[in-house]
């Protein structure tokens, strides 16, 4: 019996470092902002850095190091990188036998630029992890308590209605960080996935499209969150922290400041830890309290593995306030 399976992307991730990315300011780029070098041109880069990366991969780790019985679930190109995944999954003693090559495409790919301020532009190939479906890999022989289902892109999105279906059916607890794609399937279809989810971690800007509300109108989204999931539902905001509702009570907490090496693998980490905590029958408060630690921890180095917490590690706490989601309040969650 598994602890957890993990679902989602492998990606092979290169990051880059220069002082000769220049920030330009336009209305342009939806940021308004963009990063820019002389066309043409050799630009030097200060530093390079290469590991595995993919929400699937990532989540994995942190579970193996919190003592948990692990293995990933998903799709790697035939071809160096995914091997090279393979064999790192191994050695931090992850089970890899649920993973399916392609000779289609390639492995995923990630080029992470950073600039000298920490900002970052990511040039993403969304290779062989998309075309994983459930024919491959014999994705349900192994049995686990716990999914995590990581963010699925493109064609992959479909294959969540699948996973969460049997887990429902077979007694799994579900934990969704659902991508874009997940969030873009048909309306009916989402709302039956999230209405047999236990987990349901979203970012604010993936919290306000669902709940189709500003995310500055925090108890709002919760309410509908709330009423489209059953289960926990958390919305993470970056450096701002991080705000959870059982179904009775709003939770927040801001993670103290540290300093940055990179923001890779952040929301992964936090969202494993929490999850972890949760698998021990910890409440939510510990979960916040682990998955910022670990979120922590990852921003302490380069890459979105590296430095994970382990298991039972010693951290400094933070404030959490607690409040109820309305004057009469709502049915209390118990997982």
């Amino acid at each position: 019996m598994h602890d957890i399976i993990t679902f989602g992307s492998a990606t092979w991730d290169i990051f880059m470092r220069t002082k000769k990315f220049k920030i330009v300011k336009s209305k342009k780029f939806l940021s308004g902002k963009a990063v820019c070098v002389g066309l043409g041109s050799k630009i030097n880069v200060e530093d390079i850095n290469f590991s595995s990366g993919g929400g699937g991969t990532n989540t994995a780790v942190t579970f193996v190091k919190q003592g948990f019985k692990t293995s990933y679930c998903g799709m790697v190109g035939d071809d160096i990188e995914g091997e090279k995944i393979i064999e790192e999954l191994k050695r931090y003693g992850i089970g890899t036998s649920l993973i399916a090559k392609t000779k289609i495409k390639r492995t995923n790919h990630s080029v992470v630029l950073n600039t000298e301020n920490d900002d970052r532009t990511i040039l993403v190939y969304r290779g062989a992890s998309e075309l994983f479906s459930k024919r491959d890999a014999k994705w349900n022989s192994l049995k686990a308590k716990w999914y995590y289902l990581a963010p699925f892109s493109g064609m992959l999105s479909g294959f969540s209605k699948a996973v969460v279906d049997f887990a429902h059916d077979n007694g799994i607890k579900v934990a969704l960080n659902p991508g874009s794609s997940q969030l873009g399937l048909p309306l009916r279809t989402l709302q039956r996935i999230l209405k047999k989810v236990d987990v349901l971690i979203l970012n604010q800007e993936e919290a306000s499209v669902l709940t189709k509300t500003k995310y500055s109108r925090e108890k709002e989204i919760f309410k509908k969150l709330d009423s489209l999931c059953p289960g926990i539902t958390i919305m993470t905001k970056g450096d701002q922290g991080v705000v959870v509702s059982d179904g009775k009570f709003l939770y927040r907490a801001v993670p103290d400041k540290i300093d940055v090496v990179g923001r890779t693998g952040a929301g992964d980490s936090f969202a494993s830890g929490f999850v972890s905590a949760l698998i021990r029958e910890k409440d939510v408060e510990e979960g916040i309290q682990l998955g910022i630690a670990n979120a922590n921890a990852c921003l302490s180095g380069w890459g979105a593995k590296s430095n994970l917490m382990e298991k039972d590690t010693k951290f400094k706490k933070v404030k959490i306030d607690k409040e109820l989601c309305s004057e009469n309040g709502l049915c209390q969650v118990k997982l």
